[in-house]
């Protein structure tokens, strides 16, 4: 009797996956589809960010920037701008600025052509994702698994784990998980694993969706 429980409890084990399989589709079919009808809706965001580089190996460290973000979408036309109040608890005043396909450093001056692979791979990971895009959007550039809900500071979100289909972008970003607050298409929490024993996580709170933004919110003087 105890090997019938053991193969029936094994063969259990075999089938529950396949059981959920389905499921899991239809439930990656429902957000994109919510995405999308959200995404028809979206102008602007302003958030407050928490963004922390964590390094394992060789040496564990871990960097902190916090601040305000602002997204703009018009169209096809996408703007962004990061500007940090905190560097490692110590105060900062610097921004950047995404805007016309090109990343603006306040601090060193410099601009990057964000239309190459690699560079896209970056700024998109960091300043675009999760931010008005639709469920074509993402599946088109993506390859998604889902992972179920969670809850994150009382707001329900759905967890996606996202893996570039270019392989220029998944060289220099593996995998990508994300929180979706898919009723307002607008992520919670972002981890970029980055390979070699470095990530990113992002924190977003203070969500407000389709406000004015400031004056000034992609210009370096705000």
């Amino acid at each position: 009797m105890h090997r019938i429980l053991k193969f029936a409890f094994s063969a259990a084990l075999l089938i529950a996956p396949l059981l959920m399989q389905p499921a899991r589709a239809e439930d990656l079919a429902g957000v994109l589809a919510k995405l999308d009808a959200a995404a028809k809706d979206f102008h602007t965001t302003t958030a407050a960010f928490e963004f922390d580089t964590i390094q394992t190996d060789p040496i564990p460290d871990t960097d902190k920037l916090t601040g305000t973000a602002y997204y703009d979408r018009t169209g096809t036309h996408f703007q962004m701008a990061a500007h940090i109040t905190s560097d490692n608890s110590h105060p900062a005043a610097k921004a950047y600025i995404f805007s016309g396909g090109v990343l603006r450093e306040s601090d060193t001056g410099k601009e990057s052509d964000a239309r190459s692979y690699t560079q896209a791979g970056k700024y998109e990971s960091y300043l675009m994702l999760g931010f008005g895009a639709g469920g074509r959007d993402l599946a088109e550039k993506w390859t998604i698994t889902y992972l179920g809900i969670e809850k994150i500071d009382g707001v329900t979100t759905d967890r996606l784990e996202l893996v570039a289909k270019d392989p220029a972008i998944r060289k220099n970003i593996p995998k990508v998980t994300i929180w979706l607050d898919t009723a307002r298409a607008v992520s919670l929490k972002q981890v970029f694993d980055e390979g070699e024993g470095q990530s990113r996580i992002c924190y977003y709170k203070n969500i407000v969706v389709n406000q004015p933004l400031p004056k000034g919110a992609f210009s370096f003087n705000k």
